[in-house]
């Protein structure tokens, strides 16, 4: 990991009601550098989707800034990637041609024939699809969708994934293998990641650092740097004391505390796992 890729800065997102400007989500900071996966958690309500929106340029926050290597980011950029728990692919393209419709899109600079070809052609290899290139939407199952939905964003060789829970309606097993394709694409091509997710263990699994939004107007009041080297999932028993701690603030961040009989703590101890797993909360 090395220079800044995309930085956020105090993104504060809300909405126009009855009475007046109503914030969702207030102060957000974050920075990205290449091959770090960032997962942002967070109780339903608390506007995960919408500060995904913000960074990729779709929605305009109320206030706050988003740069991709220190230029601002206020449209849909061709080097950053959104994937949706929906793959939406189109149902009258093929699965070859569903990936190339990547390149297609607003803002995205033309190229040559053969490069257009031999992107998609990469892409599709890269999420192990070669065999079914002919196939159309209906003709694939969940996890093929979002291999596809995948590739598609790979052909766009972007610099960063913004991801909002892509995986959430596959079963275990092809969950599993789509997270573990997930991080050896974001290997292979230093690309950063930003992950909404609802599941602690999909962020525990994947994650460099770890976001937890709670409290209304939302905010950061947790932040987990995880160094345990990949893969992981052999190693529970490791993760098992900071998944419980995450888990705590996670509840405390689903309603407002009372300050005198329930103040959230200055620090998190995880003595379980010392010097491996780094904790703070706000």
């Amino acid at each position: 990991m090395s220079s800044l890729l995309l930085e956020a800065r105090n993104i504060t997102v809300g909405y126009a009601g009855e009475h007046g400007w109503q914030s969702v989500l207030e102060g957000f900071d974050v920075q990205l550098v290449p091959g770090e996966v960032v997962s942002v958690l967070g109780p339903s309500g608390v506007g995960k989707s919408s500060l995904l929106r913000v960074l990729a340029g779709l929605q305009t926050p109320h206030s706050g800034s988003v740069s991709l290597l220190g230029e601002a980011v206020t449209s849909p950029h061709p080097r950053v990637a959104v994937a949706f728990q929906d793959p939406s692919l189109l149902p009258w393209l093929n699965l070859q041609n569903n990936v190339a419709f990547g390149l297609d899109f607003a803002r995205q600079p033309k190229v040559a024939a053969d490069e257009r070809k031999a992107r998609v052609e990469q892409a599709i290899a890269e999420v192990g699809l070669q065999h079914a290139t002919g196939h159309y939407p209906a003709q694939l199952s969940g996890g093929m969708a979002q291999r596809v939905a995948l590739a598609r964003c790979l052909a766009r060789q972007p610099q960063v994934l913004l991801l909002d829970e892509p995986f959430g309606a596959l079963d275990e097993i092809t969950r599993a293998d789509m997270q573990q394709l997930l991080l050896s694409v974001i290997a292979r091509h230093n690309t950063a990641a930003l992950l909404i997710t609802h599941d602690i263990d999909e962020a525990l699994l994947l994650s460099d650092r770890i976001l937890l939004l709670g409290h209304s107007p939302a905010h950061t009041v947790g932040e987990w740097r995880i160094d345990l080297a990949q893969p992981r999932a052999d190693r529970i028993d490791e993760l098992g004391a900071l998944r419980i701690e995450i888990l705590k603030t996670l509840r405390r961040a689903s309603r407002t505390p009372d300050p005198v009989t329930e103040p959230l703590p200055d620090s998190l101890e995880l003595a379980h796992v010392p010097g491996r797993l780094h904790s703070h909360t706000a």
